[in-house]
């Protein structure tokens, strides 16, 4: 079975889908928390089934570095490898390796271990042979990344070489069970974007990824970015924002006519007491909240909230006691895993430009 995508619904440019891979089917838009050395940080497959993700991503730069490609495909690949049995799509690494400094030439990148400072190559043809060996039902081309904001030259350049890397990536792909998705780059000039999108989507591919945001640029110049990819990719295929997973940008995106979405954000901010809530994010560890006996949110489904309360939480975090990320990475997982329910119900009841705007207001109150 190949991995396909079927609009199933819409309402202005958001819209609803269904990925169907061979290790499931995920509606969209969705959220997929982020694993990046084949676990998501403090919480197991069995709490992720239980928060409701449907899909995760694995990092191919970690993994091919420890335990290395082939170890994980001798323990059964990477479902087998994590006992996860839903869907896994893994970047290429780009994203980790640029920020190395690495060596870049027309051949791909060149870097150092952070392990053991052992020299590496990596290639687009590589790229595709290490997710293919890792299994991923969907993999994602080598595309060179730069920092925002850039100059028009130094961001048509990466654009390009993205391009012909990506002409090299179709051409080393061996596996017909796995996708392979384009990338689209071109900084924050929503021309070099809507150029990449066209050049990218003519290529063939299933899915494409819009890469090189959440990386400094302000919201406005993210929408623009978007607006201008969206309007060349065609409307048969599921488009990705890469390493983006707050509430703001999630619904802006969606808004726009995005489908899927990963980011570390619901667990770093959780390892640092961070709260999501739909009534605005806080600290758990501030003093008001030393004799709490709220949960965490009151209209949370998750263990943390059903079960603790503030001021027992507060306290893991005073004493640096291992169980305080956890539970707040298990309640912001999923807040986050939720509000893409909550965004899909209301695309189908044609409503959720209102949902967007209720959202919007109770966050800004604040808590």
């Amino acid at each position: 079975m190949n991995v396909t995508w079927d609009p199933t619904g819409g309402d202005g440019a958001a819209r609803t889908g269904r990925l169907a891979t061979p290790h499931g089917e995920v509606q969209t838009p969705a959220f997929m928390p982020v694993g990046t050395r084949g676990t998501v940080k403090t919480v197991d497959a069995e709490d992720l089934e239980r928060c409701g993700a449907d899909m995760v991503l694995a990092n191919t730069y970690h993994l091919m570095l420890r335990p290395g490609a082939d170890t994980v495909a001798n323990l059964g690949e990477l479902h087998g490898f994590m006992s996860w049995p839903g869907p896994i799509l893994t970047d290429s690494g780009g994203y980790q390796v640029f920020s190395l400094n690495p060596r870049v030439d027309e051949r791909g990148v060149t870097f150092r271990s952070i392990y053991d400072g052992a020299r590496i190559e990596l290639t687009p043809e590589r790229a595709v042979a290490i997710q293919e060996t890792l299994g991923a039902d969907i993999a994602m081309v080598l595309d060179v990344l730069i920092g925002l904001p850039a100059a028009e030259q130094e961001a048509r350049a990466a654009m390009e070489r993205t391009l012909r890397w990506a002409e090299r990536s179709l051409a080393a792909k061996a596996r017909d069970d796995r996708a392979l998705w384009g990338i689209v780059q071109g900084g924050s000039d929503p021309e070099l974007r809507a150029r990449s999108a066209a050049a990218t989507a003519s290529l063939g591919f299933a899915g494409f990824g819009i890469g090189g945001l959440s990386v400094g640029e302000t919201p406005h110049a993210r929408n623009a970015a978007v607006e201008a990819v969206v309007d060349e990719l065609p409307e048969t295929a599921p488009r990705y924002v890469m390493g983006l997973g707050d509430t703001e940008g999630i619904l802006d995106c969606v808004a726009r006519g995005v489908d899927l979405f990963d980011c570390v954000l619901p667990t770093r901010l959780a390892r640092h007491g961070k709260v999501l809530s739909r009534r605005g994010d806080y600290s758990i560890k501030r003093a008001e909240w030393i004799n709490s006996t709220e949960p965490i949110d009151p209209n949370c489904r998750c263990v943390t909230c059903r079960r603790y309360s503030r001021g027992y939480v507060r306290h893991l975090f005073a004493t640096k006691e291992f169980l305080g990320p956890r539970l707040l990475s298990l309640h912001n997982l999923t807040y986050t895993l939720d509000l893409m329910v909550a965004i899909r119900s209301a695309i189908a009841d044609q409503t959720f430009a209102e949902f967007r705007s209720d959202i919007l207001g109770s966050r800004s109150a604040g808590e």
